[in-house]
């Protein structure tokens, strides 16, 4: 079964990276891992804002 892991970027968006490939740049792995299933209901519980870190924070 192929595993993936959570990942997010810089304006903590988040999404899901097939395990042993590279992350984009800009990119870095958040800590869970799984089927693409478990880090998809993993993203849905932890990604509550779906606006960029800088949206939410004014800084644009």
């Amino acid at each position: 079964m192929d595993k993936y892991l959570v990942v997010v970027n810089d304006e903590e968006q988040y999404s899901v990276w097939r395990s042993g490939k590279q992350i984009p740049t800009g990119w870095h792995g958040e800590g869970f891992t799984g089927t693409k299933d478990e880090c998809l209901e993993h993203i849905n519980e932890v990604w509550t804002d779906m606006r960029p870190r800088s949206v939410r924070n004014g800084d644009r």
